[in-house]
């Protein structure tokens, strides 16, 4: 696994480019949920301490004789083949004593290698120069192996870290005689040499990839225990027998087969035995299907492709008419509704769903075109000057017929003759054209002098009858 900081390869991050205390990138990797608990007695701790080599592919246990404290991710020097090795410590502490359980490793037995320093800096160089010879003498002994023309696949080198042994990896099919390509390993890289062989599932754990599930390999990740997984898992979970589909990335039949198959068989265990077979007046029902989700038992009658779903108490019950000698008329199967069932919908007011993008785009579109409608209007008072708009402080008054002659004269008084000359050559049909359209068109009348308003004399008759 790779952490987010330092998994593109480049020391980002952390800046430890692979090697960080969390240990997220490495393979087979424990959290230490017990490293900050106090124990009663410090005597009693586990002395072991577990160390991982090449980034979790390989680990081992290794005794602190010197009490040393060591923390997760910390570089430490241990015993190896005539020399050194160096590795991080995965694992301290009492999980350690679990581990070793697990692994059926004793705890103090003599044949475990000690630690013998933490790293220093001449020691992490040397194991750096070191790694960094593997991908090259990976290709060079390819290429001899083939020259030998042997049935074999190299698949991984570790070199040690002071350089003076190399382990090869490999896998075959048969038996291999290798050893002249060790007399040209040797002599070619100058160093002993180790040849160890590992199944197919073991090479796809150092290798790596994504699953068909999307995540990392169980291998490569946490699983380190490879059991034998056949067919027969996948019939009692009720899959296809598709090798394409069942097959992981090493060839093999996947290993997550395995996981849930213990969840199958205790639950096979309510369904009936020896119900394979179903005596009807129809004919001989076979089994094609347990579903255990459901409690059903799904049969097939002869010369008849449809599916009868029977419940478990129904095929007991037909199971024990059969022995004793009576064929049953009709299965009664179940019925199953066909799709998904309705959904209910919520009671509250869904306001995302209300609002749609025609909606918004008819607004968007009358905005518009109210803004292109005031842009056209020719009496738009905003773009007058100041003297045009002193009109506009003005009260709009009433007026009458009578009152608007009386200002007309006075208007053209105030006037000299050259401003007169205008109006006189206009016709006065095309002032009242002019103007705006809120004003109504009223017919032109001529002046009138006004004449004061005549009193009844009293010599006249008057006209009402006065009794």
């Amino acid at each position: 696994m790779a952490c987010g900081s330092c998994g593109t390869g480049t020391p980002n991050g952390c800046k430890s480019n692979g090697g960080c205390s969390t240990g997220g990138c490495n393979r087979l990797n424990v959290h230490d949920w017990l490293l900050n608990l106090p124990f009663s007695d410090p005597e009693s701790n586990c002395k072991i301490v577990e160390v991982s080599f090449k980034k979790g592919s390989r680990k081992e246990f290794f005794r602190n004789t010197t009490n040393q404290y060591f923390e997760k991710g910390d570089y430490v020097s241990v015993e190896g083949v005539g020399g050194y090795d160096v590795g991080e410590v995965s694992l301290t502490g009492e999980l350690v004593r679990l581990q070793m359980k697990k692994k059926g490793v004793e705890e103090f037995s003599p044949e475990t290698k000690k630690i013998l320093r933490r790293s220093t800096d001449r020691d992490i160089e040397t194991y750096h120069i070191s790694k960094s010879r593997e991908q090259e003498m990976l290709a060079r002994s390819r290429a001899a192996s083939r020259v030998l023309k042997l049935q074999m696949k190299l698949s991984e080198i570790e070199i040690q870290a002071d350089g003076k042994k190399g382990t090869f990896f490999y896998t075959a099919d048969d038996r291999v005689d290798f050893r002249e390509l060790i007399k040209i390993f040797a002599g070619d890289f100058k160093l002993k040499v180790e040849m160890r062989q590992i199944g197919i599932r073991q090479e796809a754990a150092k290798v790596g990839g994504i699953g068909s599930c999307g995540r990392e390999l169980c291998c490569s990740t946490w699983l380190n225990d490879f059991k034998s997984v056949n067919t027969t898992a996948a019939r009692y979970q009720n899959l296809s027998i598709n090798q394409t589909k069942l097959s992981g990335q090493c060839g093999r039949l996947k290993c997550c087969l395995n996981f849930e198959l213990d969840t199958y068989l205790d639950a096979l265990q309510q369904f009936p035995d020896y119900a394979d077979n179903l005596d009807t007046a129809m004919g001989t029902a076979q089994l094609i299907k347990k579903d255990i989700f459901k409690n059903l038992m799904w049969y097939i009658l002869p010369n008849n492709n449809k599916h009868y779903p029977l419940t478990i108490a129904r095929v007991k019950e037909i199971k024990r008419l059969n022995q004793a000698g009576t064929r049953v008329d009709e299965l009664q199967a179940v019925e199953i509704l066909s799709g998904k069932a309705k959904e209910v919908e919520p009671a509250f007011a869904d306001l995302v769903g209300q609002i749609s993008l025609k909606t918004l785009e008819k607004n968007d579109r009358r905005r518009r075109d109210q803004e292109r409608g005031n842009d056209r209007r020719p009496d738009n008072r905003d773009n007058r000057g100041p003297q045009q708009n002193q009109g506009q402080n003005r009260p709009i008054q009433n007026r009458g017929p009578q009152q608007q002659g009386q200002q007309g004269q006075q208007r053209d008084q105030q006037r000299g003759p050259q401003q007169n000359r205008g109006q006189q050559q206009r016709p006065p049909q095309n002032r009242d054209q002019n103007r705006g359209p809120q004003r109504e068109q009223r017919p032109i009348q001529p002046r009138q002098q006004q004449t004061p308003p005549q009193q009844p004399s009293q010599d006249a008759p008057s006209t009402n009858n006065e009794n």
